[in-house]
């Protein structure tokens, strides 16, 4: 029974004794107890109602949970391939399965609470959920997707179709809002409150969306649509004091407005609107935009004139023993700097045995710090890896052999074979992967000098998204299972080649991996000599 009910019955049931022992002698007294007793009897009955519609909400819960874990259980990774599917699995269980696991105790249970309690210590935290739903709005963002794209689940290559709620929308703008992201904000909000008005069905009321939209807008300057939004709020809810309080605070800004704007030539009555109004904000990344476009496919720099320049042949590894009788099949993918891609590198075989053994070693990846080349995590690289041995299986060694093979450098002095797993949203900014002048210590802890060269294999296909762009030659290589591409870090000279700044652009629908071998320096001195200029 709930709390309040059980306050009501004691209430009830103290002033019906309090009566009998002073006024069952005065029958007049006494009607105060019929209306006491049928105040008791509509309370039991609301106790009844609300259990009745507990139920029925944990019974309806149950029914939609069968059929959803029916569909996403038939195929676990074709169904997480869709960023909203995604994106919604990490919200149901760090949100939706608590407020069931809250309407559940309002009485006593059997198994299920403990089993709850016990399956949550596994559940995406507060901080997983925030993550998820910023990583769609860099899917928004990255590929230039409107909220009702996102929303109604219209995406390219997916399997299964999915949608989000009011709810849903109401959660993005929320966790917009509560990083200052006002611009996401505003979208999600707006979002929200078109499918609020088109009549969907939710809990979420429209003074809440209201509330958050109209200081959104605010804070982008748009008075005048801040103040009609805040009076659309207190038009459904009179009594908000924030609201109101808004509202006099924005008359009073627009008084100041108009007094300045009355010796000017434009309108008072006009809307003063900042010209970057709605605009998305400019971040950190100085070459974001060229990054982005190469993520969509746009802006990519194959000219005919380079096109002709590409070609495909048979690579033996420079007369390679092991390669002379198999030979590998070899594409330029750029000419300068030399890009070049490889075909039926690892096997399928090969490829799941890699998987198997890094997925229970997965952890968030890590980047070097340039200045203690210590392992740390960062917010723009968005993945998780983990690093083999080739202890640990033949099939690792069997590919550092074969990497060994291809380019003709030696393993012995690279890194370990690091495996990385890019789901929803997963990403890595542009970067480059040798130490600059000003980070002389990042591979100091291993004693084998700079990243010379890369070695990437694809181990999956991607169905939107993922490509591995160049921002400053504007290239873009799109993932294919079983081929590697490979390019050359440093220069002969030791120089860094700058060019080679790259990114892994964010996965739209699918799931990626990849697994990449860095070989260094050191040991290679002979295998890869010096030029006879800074720049060979």
């Amino acid at each position: 029974m709930k709390p309040w009910l059980w306050l009501v019955f004691f209430t009830s049931a103290f002033l019906i004794w309090h009566a009998e022992a002073e006024f069952f002698t005065s029958i007049g007294q006494m009607t105060d107890l019929i209306y006491a007793e049928k105040d008791l009897v509509q309370s039991l009955k609301e106790y009844i109602r609300a259990e009745e519609t507990k139920l029925s909400q944990i019974k309806s819960w149950a029914e939609k949970m069968d059929v959803l874990t029916s569909k996403s259980t038939s195929d676990p990774e074709g169904y997480l391939a869709h960023p909203v599917n995604a994106y919604k699995l990490v919200k149901r269980l760090n949100t939706d399965w608590l407020e069931l696991e809250n309407l559940v105790l309002q009485d006593t249970t059997n198994g299920f609470i403990t089993n709850l309690t016990i399956q949550r210590q596994f559940f995406p935290t507060e901080e997983d959920e925030t993550g998820a739903a910023k990583a769609l709005m860099r899917l928004q963002d990255t590929y230039k997707l409107d909220p009702e794209t996102l929303s109604r689940g219209n995406l390219p290559g997916t399997k299964y179709r999915s949608s989000l709620t009011v709810s849903d929308c109401f959660g993005m703008g929320k966790t917009a809002y509560n990083d200052g992201d006002y611009y996401h904000t505003v979208l999600w909000m707006e979002q929200a409150l078109k499918q609020h008005d088109e009549g969907e069905d939710t809990t979420v009321s429209k003074v809440e969306i209201l509330d958050y939209l109209s200081y959104a807008v605010f804070q982008f300057g748009d008075l005048h649509r801040a103040m009609e939004l805040t009076r659309r709020l207190i038009s459904l809810d009179s009594t908000h004091e924030r609201a109101g309080s808004n509202l006099r605070y924005f008359e009073k800004l627009l008084e100041k407005e108009r007094e300045k704007s009355s010796n000017k030539t434009v309108a008072a009555t006009e809307p003063v609107v900042q010209s970057s109004a709605y605009e998305r904000p400019l971040d950190y990344l100085p070459e974001r935009d060229i990054y982005e476009a190469l993520c969509r496919g746009e802006g990519v720099k194959m000219t005919p004139r380079r096109q002709k320049r590409l070609f495909c042949r048979y690579h033996n590894g420079n007369r390679n023993p092991h390669l002379i009788i198999a030979p590998f099949k070899e594409e330029d993918e750029w000419d300068s700097p030399h890009i070049v891609r490889y075909y039926d590198v690892m096997s399928d075989e090969e490829i799941e045995k890699i998987k198997q053994l890094a997925k229970p070693r997965l952890a968030r990846a890590t980047v070097r710090d340039p200045k203690t080349g210590v392992l740390t995590v960062a917010s723009y690289r968005v993945s998780k890896s983990s690093w083999l041995e080739e202890d640990d299986d033949p099939v690792v060694a069997k590919v550092n052999q074969r990497m060994q093979q291809i380019t003709g450098l030696t393993v012995k002095t690279a890194e370990l074979l690091q495996v990385a797993n890019y789901g929803m949203g997963g990403q890595y900014e542009p970067h480059f992967d040798f130490s600059r002048k000003d980070e002389p210590d990042a591979f100091k802890r291993l004693g084998t000098g700079n990243r010379v060269a890369t070695f990437l294999n694809y181990m999956s296909d991607v169905e939107a998204g993922g490509a591995t762009v160049f921002p400053d030659f504007g290239a873009a290589i799109w993932p294919k299972k079983g081929t590697a591409v490979f390019w050359y870090n440093l220069f002969r000279s030791g120089e860094g080649d700058y060019r080679t700044r790259h990114a892994a652009c964010p996965v739209l629908v699918g799931c990626k991996w990849v697994s990449n071998k860095w070989f260094h320096e050191r040991g290679n001195e002979f295998l890869r000599p010096c030029g006879r200029t800074e720049v060979d």
